[in-house]
């Protein structure tokens, strides 16, 4: 019985073995990855062209600069909601009858979400917090039907 037991664990690391390896081997086939790690600027160069070739409105990319730090751009996001870019990361915001609401967000690579006040509300609130460096505060208000940046205490 125990040599029953002994081939059989032998023969199921044997086959794990085998189908690790093959599917290593087919993986980059069926994924279209090469399977390689990228640099933070390589990362930061691919999104970027990514972002500009799935421009909607079909005009030349421009280069963008690095926004500095503390400040908030809005511009049209998805049907629904405004994109906000900060350094602490982005977030989708909509305005419906002069009350904010926090549709999406998602933090920028170091940072993390902590205390979302999410709305609908006069004011809605985020912080993006950072494993190093300064946190990010992000509190929102309407104005018409627009999501703005409103001062932070």
């Amino acid at each position: 019985m125990k040599r029953f037991v002994v081939a059989w664990v032998a023969t199921a690391i044997a086959a794990t073995g085998a189908a690790v390896a093959a599917l290593g081997l087919v993986s980059g086939a069926l994924t279209g990855t090469s399977g390689q790690v990228m640099s933070q600027d390589e990362a930061r160069a691919a999104l970027a062209t990514r972002t500009h070739a799935a421009s909607p409105s079909g005009t030349p990319a421009v280069p963008r600069t690095p926004t500095p730090p503390q400040t908030a751009t809005a511009t049209p996001g998805p049907p629904g909601g405004e994109l906000i870019r900060t350094p602490g990361g982005t977030v989708i915001a909509s305005c419906s009858g002069g009350l904010v609401t926090l549709r999406s967000w998602s933090p920028a690579q170091g940072y993390s979400v902590d205390g979302v006040e999410p709305g609908p509300g006069r004011e809605a609130e985020l912080e993006f917090e950072a494993g190093e460096g300064e946190d990010v505060e992000l509190k929102l208000g309407c104005s018409g039907d627009r999501p703005i940046r409103l001062p932070t205490s």
